[in-house]
């Protein structure tokens, strides 16, 4: 579940426009020196992800308030050439998990540690309530959906984000996720230590 506020003109006429056909959306990342071309067609990665939009509240002023379901993977294709609308169009492919090696034990045992290390992540962070966690790991949720669920949730750099959107083998997805988690566990309870070590020495 994404949410956004929609500000920009541009923006706001593509969601009205999404809310009056079938609620779509893609978000894609912007690579490197979009800052040029900000206000045009600046660079993308061509792999995004697609959703629908689930819920909206139109403010007064033309913004937007929604909460985007994200869905599938897409590869974007070819765009349409700059039209009427003032924001891009493009058309895209849908792309599916590869689950080979996912049916094994091993793979069953590294998603319960990327689990295990998601609740010590949010229990650190003093958010490691059951109902988090359940909500981010639902019980029935395929494996692809949970490593994605988690990865979305508690990975703070966008590139790591997209390299696990990029990634359709479940298998290296899921070595992605573990390192992030394990990585970021390690920084926030090192802080955390350095921080008791300089209340004792207060």
């Amino acid at each position: 579940m994404l949410p956004l506020h929609v500000f920009e003109p541009r923006y706001r006429q593509m969601v009205a426009d999404c809310l009056q056909g079938e609620r779509w959306m893609v978000v894609a990342m912007l690579r490197p020196g979009w800052e040029n071309d900000y206000e045009g067609r600046p660079p993308i990665h061509r792999v995004a992800g697609a959703g629908e939009i689930v819920h909206a509240e139109a403010l007064g002023d033309g913004r937007f308030n929604i909460l985007l379901d994200g869905r599938f993977r897409v590869r974007i294709e070819e765009e349409d050439p700059p039209g009427d609308r003032p924001y891009r169009v493009a058309r895209a492919r849908r792309l599916a998990d590869v689950e080979a090696g996912a049916g094994a034990p091993a793979f069953a045992d590294r998603l319960r540690g990327l689990r295990a290390a998601h609740g010590k992540l949010l229990t650190a962070l003093g958010q490691g309530h059951a109902d988090l966690v359940t909500r981010l790991t639902v019980a029935g949720a395929g494996p692809g959906t949970v490593i994605d669920r988690i990865v979305s949730a508690v990975v703070p750099d966008a590139a790591a984000r997209q390299r696990a959107l990029e990634t359709l083998e479940l298998d290296a997805r899921l070595d992605l996720a573990v390192q992030a988690l394990a990585e970021l566990l390690s920084m926030v309870v090192g802080a955390q230590d350095d921080g008791e070590e300089d209340a004792e020495d207060g």
